[in-house]
């Protein structure tokens, strides 16, 4: 995997799309996103997967020689959280049952270092549960800029109900990438421009086996969108090359954060 220097004065992130094959025969599968509260200062009130910052303490878990050591630390980051803010699971080896799931939510809210928790349980990580899908680093950012790597993982339906934490996360949703766009669209739903392009990605699949085999069809590289003007419209656009069905969004109907 090509390592991408860091821009300065960004923070390194990660994020979880977690999804499901539909329980009708025939739908399109299923994908978690959860509201972030409306006092916080960075996308409050917006529709997002879950995520946050990757702590010094997830590349603490990774090997010094690792030559993906930030991608590694990336997806510990992206388990990590989703057990935080939803009480989901995926990337761990064996999976926990309720109860220990439990106790390992508690010790990561209590920040505990997880590779502490995970070795009181006798849980490993499994990474490769987790398919890398897209990392976006946009330059406009009213209060911080991230440089976040979204992945890619299923969840058994009997596994998936969430448990928000009600701090950073107040709901949580499974809908199909098309209903979450159309909600945007009447007004129902608070997503960015990344969120918009990769619901619209995800909405080609019928089912959670294409859209992995998808992303493991294309290259990973931090995009950062930019301004151009297509058609003679100004819009902000991203890379052709990088499997998105939609590259350019007109400025006056993009959600930029």
């Amino acid at each position: 995997m090509m390592t991408e220097p860091a821009i300065p004065d960004t923070i390194p992130a990660a994020s979880l799309i977690l999804m499901r094959d539909s329980a009708d025969l025939g739908e399109p599968p299923e994908i978690l996103m959860v509201e972030r509260g409306a006092s916080l200062a960075f996308l409050g009130g917006a529709m997002v997967f879950p995520g946050g910052r990757i702590d010094p303490g997830d590349r603490a878990m990774v090997a010094k020689d690792d030559p993906d050591g930030e991608d590694a630390a990336a997806r510990i980051a992206a388990i990590r959280e989703t057990i935080e803010e939803t009480g989901l699971v995926v990337g761990l080896a064996p999976l926990p049952g309720p109860d220990v799931l439990a106790a390992l939510r508690n010790g990561v809210r209590r920040r505990r270092r997880f590779a502490d928790v995970l070795a009181e349980y006798g849980l490993a990580l499994d990474r490769d549960a987790l398919t890398p899908f897209a990392r976006w680093c946009p330059e406009h950012v009213p209060v911080r800029r991230f440089d976040a790597r979204f992945y890619l993982a299923e969840i058994a339906r009997h596994d998936s109900a969430p448990v928000i934490d009600g701090d950073e996360t107040v709901a949580a949703l499974w809908l199909s990438a098309r209903a979450a766009l159309a909600r945007a669209d009447q007004g129902a739903m608070r997503i960015i421009y990344p969120t918009r392009r990769m619901l619209e990605r995800l909405a080609l699949h019928r089912d959670v086996a294409a859209a992995l085999a998808d992303a493991r069809g294309w290259p990973v590289r931090r995009i950062v969108p930019f301004l151009a003007e297509r058609n003679g419209v100004p819009s902000i656009c991203i890379p052709e090359d990088l499997g998105f069905p939609i590259t350019a969004e007109p400025v006056s109907t993009s959600e930029r954060g």
